[in-house]
Parts: structure tokens; sequence; C-alpha cells
């Protein structure tokens, strides 16, 4: 198996969740760091268009397939990826791992109310994982006391909901700061941990329909989607491309 496939421009690890979480845990024994993005066509589509986005995306350590756009985009072209690992899946099993072991979240994003809820929660289901800390979202990206706080505390599992690109920009500038820990984009996650927003049935997910299940939750993603069927045209051009060996620009 291929480690990594490559859509348009971006390596996705070609793992399933379970060999994910071993490789996640075997960092955290070893005290070592790990930067994951999960990235989805929407996220694909922005660092095609940001040159700054895109290395980012690429000085992550692990890039994970969220979203089924690009599981059936990799069969397409021919490098099939075993399932979606996406974020709040990756989030869960983070926390579980975090409480069967011990370790300490940092929790970084979201509203105050957003954040406390989802502490909370966590704190509730979770009760051997040890909240070290939490902040809203709301702060200039070069702000140093966050950076500084996580530094001195050094947590284990450090998940920052600063939406697309803003929380891998993040996560980036200040990576080299710390000294071990896994550090994940998690988007809406805390979102739903503090129960304000529900995550689309499990039938929904089994239709690959969560994204418009989002969608008609909140019509207001709709600009969002756009990059859904650019992602699509683009690769149906690589995939001509396989066939007629014509450049894709």
């Amino acid at each position: 198996m291929n480690n990594t496939v490559n859509i348009l421009g971006i390596d996705f690890l070609n793992t399933t969740i379970n060999n994910f979480i071993n490789t996640l845990q075997s960092h955290l024994e070893d005290r070592k760091k790990a930067f994951v993005v999960t990235a989805n066509p929407e996220v694909v589509m922005k660092a095609r268009k940001e040159e700054d986005f895109m290395s980012v995306i690429k000085n992550a350590d692990y890039v994970t397939a969220d979203g089924i756009g690009i599981i059936k985009s990799a069969g397409l072209l021919g490098l099939p990826l075993p399932e979606r690992v996406t974020g709040f899946d990756l989030t869960l099993r983070l926390l579980s791992l975090a409480n069967e072991k011990n370790y300490s979240v940092y929790l970084l994003g979201g509203q105050d109310k957003v954040i406390e809820k989802a502490a909370e929660a966590i704190e509730a289901e979770y009760p051997n994982v040890t909240i070290a800390g939490y902040h809203h979202g709301f702060f200039d990206l070069n702000d140093d006391k966050i950076p500084s706080t996580i530094e001195h505390i050094k947590p284990d599992i450090v998940l920052v909901a600063l939406g697309a690109g803003r929380q891998e920009a993040w996560i980036s500038q200040h990576l080299s700061r710390f000294e071990h820990g896994i550090f994940m984009g998690v988007g809406g996650t805390f979102d739903v941990l503090a129960g304000e927003v529900q995550r689309a049935p499990e039938v929904w997910q089994k239709m690959n329909l969560e994204w418009f299940y989002r969608l008609v939750k909140q019509p207001s993603r709709w600009k969002r989607q756009i990059a859904l069927p650019q992602f699509a045209f683009k690769v149906l051009q690589l995939k001509m491309q396989q066939m007629t060996k014509v450049p894709v620009r």
C-alpha cells in the first residue's frame, strides 16, 4: 500500500482511522509532535487558490481524507483510499485514547460559551481526560499569549477550531515552539460537542450526504459548497488527462 495518494497537489494519507489512531498513539507515547490536517474538497480548492495555504498544508505531517468527495475522486483516478478519516471522528477517537491513557487536552476556538460547554461535555464523557485549558477563537493570530500558555503547560493534544485555513495557519505558525503533542484543526467539532449543532444522523452519513444535511441545516454554507462542483470539475479534468495525456492547467 502506498503511503500517500496525491489528489490535485495534496498528498492524502492512505490509511484507515484505526491505523491512523495507532500512528498518533505512537507519537504520544514517544513524546513527539504531529500536525494533522483533515482536508475535504473545500480545503483542496482553497489550497489551490492560495499559495500560502498550500504551503501550510504541505507543512503538515499528515493530511487525511475528510470528505466523501476525496474518497470518490481517489477511486475515479485509480488511487483508492480505504475510508474517510474525518476531523470529528478523529477527535472522538483521540478523546477516547486520552481517557484511556490519562492524556491532557487543550481546546482552542469557538465562542466563549461554546468552548466552555465543549470542555464540560468532554469532562463528563471522558472523566480521565485532563482539560489543560481552553480559549475562545476570537484573537489575533499573532497574539503570543496563547502559544506561550500552551508551551508552558505542554498538553498532549491540542484541538484547534478556528475555521479552515485559519486553524491550520495558527498551528503551522507556532508548531516549532512546542516540544510534543498532536495538533489538529477540527472545524465545527466544538459546536457539536457543546450541543449547539447536531451532526448529521447516521443514515445521512451512510448515504454520504452529510454535506447536504449541513447545507439544509445551515443554508448560509452555500457559498462554501461552491467548491464542491469546482473540485469535481478539476478531478474530471485530471481523469481526462490520464486518458488523453493532455496536461491540466
